[in-house]
């Protein structure tokens, strides 16, 4: 795997939108926030610009990212916001240039499908906060960005927390994967597929009907995502529900993935931080990690070098 370049004072960083729409002024906090780590600013086109939801036509966001990929001056892409739509620039985008001059790709939730299409390259690529709504989030949140995008990740830690009652303890090391569920679920079939064969897998998702939930859980054991696993690490599962609560599915999103991987002999944690929270912890996809479950609780924590 490719460890793209660690950021230094003065570099750049563009902030681009690979989905839904957003205002430059959604952006304020963000931008105040790369600046007063020393870095320089590029607002990609498509800020401002609206398609119906998305921003832009499929097209039109791909030539922005398409620029800053290309941009020399560039050393970071930093996803504006998730939503919807980033699926529709793999058809139109060559990412393949990232294996000749690697940058850093940071963004979470529909950005998955760009963290699984590098994977699958063999760049690392960083699941981490984007610059929309980072007012709030906690100063683990923002350091642990911070910490990554200049070269030192932080390990991510649920010690001096309850450790959940559905862990199953254990260690592991690994190189970790994954990302958002619905997202995960929607490349199976594709080549942006994951083998996650000897690789600590990392899962969370937001807003999804409990039967969904198990439905998208079940296509991921019945393909064998989590036959060979050396690790699990189920981060947030955030406003899960049911359609009717009157008639409820029975299970949580967490009872779900424990039954799909029940008999497994590898370690899982759940309610890890890192997802659709204000406590949104910075994941190096791609990168060599150490998991370790114990009742006290699980910690994650990255190696410096660049993953063979």
């Amino acid at each position: 795997m490719i460890l793209p370049p660690s950021l230094r004072p003065g570099d750049t960083i563009a902030i681009i939108p690979t989905a839904r729409a957003i205002t430059a002024e959604e952006l304020h906090a963000g931008i105040a926030l790369a600046e007063s780590w020393g870095l320089e600013v590029k607002l990609g086109s498509g800020i401002g610009r609206k398609s119906f939801q998305q921003a832009g036509t499929a097209e039109e966001r791909a030539d922005d990212l398409r620029s800053a990929l290309l941009d020399d001056e560039v050393k970071a892409i930093w996803c504006a916001r998730g939503g919807y739509g980033t699926v529709h620039l793999t058809e139109l985008v060559d990412l393949s240039i990232l294996q000749d001059k690697p940058k850093w790709i940071v963004g979470f939730s529909d950005v998955t499908v760009l963290h699984s299409a590098l994977h699958r390259l063999g760049v690392c690529s960083l699941h981490a906060q984007m610059p929309f709504n980072i007012t709030g989030k906690s100063e683990a949140c923002i350091s642990s960005l911070k910490a990554a995008l200049f070269g030192n990740p932080e390990p991510v830690s649920t010690l001096g927390s309850n450790a959940h009652s559905l862990d199953r303890h254990g260690s592991a090391e690994g190189v970790v994967v994954g990302g958002n569920v619905s997202i995960l679920y929607a490349l199976r079939g594709t080549p942006y597929d994951l083998d996650t064969t000897g690789k600590i897998l990392f899962i969370e998702d937001l807003d999804e009907l409990l039967y969904h939930m198990d439905r998208m859980v079940m296509n991921m054991k019945l393909g064998g995502l989590f036959d060979d696993l050396a690790g699990l690490v189920v981060g947030t599962m955030t406003d899960m529900h049911d359609k009717n609560p009157a008639d409820p599915f029975g299970l949580s999103a967490e009872a779900i993935i424990a039954r799909a991987v029940k008999g497994k002999g590898y370690p899982v944690c759940y309610d890890f931080p890192a997802g659709h929270i204000n406590d949104n912890r910075a994941l190096v996809l791609g990168q060599k990690a150490k998991l370790s479950v114990t009742p006290e609780g699980s910690t994650l924590s990255f190696a410096n070098e660049s993953p063979a």
